[in-house]
């Protein structure tokens, strides 16, 4: 009996040398040394792979697709790195769009500006009528001008709220930079996009990521967040019409400011959008902000620019008690909790939840994870394996650069900063390790991510190459290949993908070399040649 299609030709990751894949019906069928000649028939579609290597598609388990959509379809910053490109690019955008009543957009790098801080005297001169409102590539701080601070009615006299901060100058008169909850206090007011953007902006990024051999993601926040758009419907919309062709878990937005009271509601939103590709299975809770603007939670406080430790320690957005008592409530409802957690202490906080949920309602296949994990303690460490929770790293930021240098490295101090990514001591101590990007705060690559995660340096056409950050914290290529497939698959319970064998989905990527064998410096070379989703072609260079 002939199958639908087979690769040969070329390495097939996990199998053995020589081996051929055979895919029948969107299922892996055979994957055999001898070639497959006995299921190769008139109507086969024979792929050689020509030395190229054959991986499970990529899963990315932290991911904003729409928000990095809308992102490139308005003032989109991220190609910049200078404030006067910045300024420049938010003219003549606004120039283009007369009849915008806001202008948004994001991207800009806090590095590029004296302390992070932009200013808005700068965009005043180019948009003086409109507002505008600009979130930085984390989204955890916003740029805004002086017409959008007078509509929201900031001032000096405008209290900071508890969960962020208003950058104000010596007299206490707003600079125009917005941190973490204080977004809000503008971007309640911006134009909601509408179904059919939203719908737009997700196929616009599932190209993009299937021409990464994106397969599959976790989308880190679905619900009204600042500038963050709930898209739940248009997931939901773009399933049933069969235009979702990823495979796409999302978490459910936790609003800090409330309680217990919303599970319910979190429970009918799960049973209302969960729809063929789209399961809406995860909730995300942010614990604590990032270490950039210090509102990331450390077990220390921060440092001062002479080294002197400050009276600030960062956010718990939730207080810790409630947390565990929330997750614990979230584990019993059935619900996979996924925490932002940057600073050490939040990530011990959400640790403790965990914990906690555990003891109350004993082991489970939730498989709960922690994303981003930039500092934890050492003492932490082991708690992932024991815990079974999932360490969810976005490798792209383990690595120096400007803000990692000038606004991290410094105020953390010496011992701190080499708690940093620590990705081998994970593994090591049996920790499952996934793979994701955040963007659009950072590239979606996943094999940038591979090469910085073996590297520790970012590879040479992502920016420049300094020497490796934290270098014994580096994995081999083979384990981050592992995180950015099977890892994330197992965060997303897709377990009949991130593998190639027998009776798994031919969810697959074609690369253009074979990363195994080939230099390590050079893995972030490497390029996505095809992309299958159930065996059907998504993508083709």
């Amino acid at each position: 009996m002939s199958v639908d299609m087979v690769f040969r030709g070329g390495p097939v990751f996990g199998a053995p040398a020589g081996s051929a894949v055979a895919v029948s019906g969107g299922v892996i069928v055979a994957v055999a040394a001898d070639g497959v000649p006995d299921l190769i028939g008139s109507d086969t579609d024979v792929v050689d792979l020509d030395g190229r290597l054959l991986i499970p598609g990529f899963c990315d388990a932290h991911i904003h697709p729409v928000q990095g959509g809308l992102v490139q379809l308005s003032c989109d910053l991220s190609t910049y790195d200078a404030e006067a490109a910045y300024v420049e690019a938010v003219r003549n955008y606004a120039a283009a769009q007369p009849d915008l009543e806001w202008i948004q957009g994001a991207g800009w790098m806090m590095a590029a500006f004296p302390g992070g801080l932009p200013t808005k005297g700068a965009l005043d001169a180019v948009v003086p009528d409109r507002p505008v409102y600009l979130p930085n590539r984390d989204h955890h701080g916003a740029w805004v001008n002086s017409r959008a601070l007078e509509l929201a009615g900031i001032t000096r006299d405008t209290s900071d709220p508890i969960d962020g901060r208003v950058e104000r100058d010596a007299d206490g008169t707003p600079t125009g930079m917005l941190h973490e909850g204080a977004m809000g206090l503008v971007g309640r007011m911006l134009p909601t996009a509408t179904q059919d953007q939203q719908e737009t902006a997700l196929l616009t990024a599932q190209a993009h990521l299937h021409s990464l051999g994106i397969t599959a993601w976790q989308d880190a926040i679905l619900g009204s967040h600042s500038n963050i758009v709930d898209a739940s419907s248009a997931y939901q919309s773009c399933a049933e019409s069969g235009e979702l062709t990823a495979k796409v878990v999302g978490a459910l937005w936790w609003d800090r400011h409330r309680g217990n009271d919303q599970i319910p509601e979190l429970v009918e939103r799960r049973r209302r959008f969960s729809q063929g590709r789209f399961q809406a299975t995860s909730v995300k809770i942010m614990q604590d902000g990032v270490a950039e603007n210090f509102t990331a939670g450390m077990t220390s406080p921060y440092l001062d620019p002479c080294g002197h430790p400050t009276g600030n320690s960062g956010l718990s957005m939730v207080d810790p008690v409630e947390l565990r008592d929330h997750v614990t409530q979230l584990d019993r409802a059935g619900f996979q909790v996924h925490v932002h957690a940057i600073g050490d202490r939040a990530v011990r906080e959400a640790l403790d939840a965990f914990e906690a949920a555990r003891r109350a309602n004993g082991p489970n296949d939730r498989r709960h994870h922690i994303a981003h994990i930039q500092v934890i303690h050492p003492d932490d460490v082991p708690r992932f394996a024991e815990l079974d929770v999932v360490a969810n790293m976005q490798p792209l930021w383990a690595t120096h650069e400007e803000q990692m240098d000038k606004l991290t490295i410094p105020f953390l101090g010496p011992e701190r900063t080499t708690w940093q990514y620590p990705f081998s001591s994970l593994a090591r101590s049996g920790a499952r390790l996934a793979g994701g990007s955040d963007w659009p705060v950072s590239s979606p690559n996943p094999l940038w991510g591979i090469h910085v995660a073996a590297n520790r340096s970012v590879p040479p056409e992502a920016g420049e190459v300094l020497e490796p950050f934290l270098a014994e914290q580096s994995l081999d290529v083979e384990a981050a290949l592992v995180a950015y497939t099977a890892g994330s698959a197992y965060v997303n319970h897709l377990d009949d993908t991130g593998h190639i064998r027998v009776g798994a989905a031919a969810d697959l990527a074609v690369l253009d070399r074979d990363i195994l064998s080939g230099p390590v410096d050079e893995v972030g070379a490497a390029v996505v040649d095809a992309t299958y989703v159930d065996g059907q072609l998504v993508y083709q260079r």
